[in-house]
């Protein structure tokens, strides 16, 4: 379903809704709504639109939650107008049905991350440290660790867990047997996938580029 523009994803049974908004298109920027088994609607690093108020439909809204420093989006707006609270990077799960896994903590490139482990569900929720667009994804990948991370610090953390659905911030999510293992092999092999994905993005670059020009 498309409204907008902004696309609907992971849309699993009643609990799990989400979006991709329509622009920068190349980052694929996906936010979400998770609905706990009390039936309370939690909203993760949301860009507005339609599809959210559509997702919450009913449902209590506890608050919105922020996993990442810079994603502001509409985070603060939605909030607001839902007169509900905003958790901006939390440090606990207190109050809330997740625990909260530290990603990165690197206060010199404004990167302060954290990703939410959902036991209940058995999903993973997570702003950009892992994703599923061209960008995050070398060839054969599922699922793909930013290429910032890959060389700098490959978000190990994440790594481990009984992971049967990952929504993410930026792309579709991954659903099903054999999320967690790509999610391993993702993190596992971080490092090894540079070339590659440097140099699927550099074809993807002159790609737009050329088409830009005809």
């Amino acid at each position: 379903m498309s409204t907008g523009g902004f696309v609907a994803v992971d849309d699993i049974g009643h609990w799990c809704r989400g979006w991709l908004a329509p622009t920068p298109g190349f980052m694929q920027r996906a936010s979400h709504v998770l609905i706990d088994r009390e039936g309370v609607a939690w909203i993760i690093d949301p860009v507005d639109c339609p599809l959210l108020d559509d997702a919450v439909g009913d449902h209590t809204v506890a608050g919105v939650v922020q996993l990442m420093e810079r994603h502001n989006r509409d985070s603060e707006a939605v909030a607001a107008r839902l007169d509900v609270p905003l958790l901006r990077v939390p440090d606990t799960g207190e109050g809330t049905p997740f625990t909260v896994i530290p990603v990165v903590d690197a206060a010199r490139i404004g990167w302060h991350e954290v990703a939410l482990w959902w036991p209940e569900r058995d999903t993973m929720v997570v702003a950009d440290a892992l994703g599923t667009t061209g960008y995050h994804c070398r060839p054969g990948e599922r699922v793909g660790v930013h290429p910032i991370l890959r060389v700098a610090r490959p978000p190990w953390r994440l790594a481990g867990y009984p992971v049967r659905h990952l929504v993410c911030g930026h792309g579709a999510g991954v659903h099903g047997e054999g999320t967690g293992v790509a999610i391993d092999a993702a993190v596992r092999g971080a490092r090894r996938g540079v070339p590659a994905l440097a140099g699927r993005i550099a074809r993807e670059a002159v790609g737009a580029l050329t088409s830009r020009r005809r």
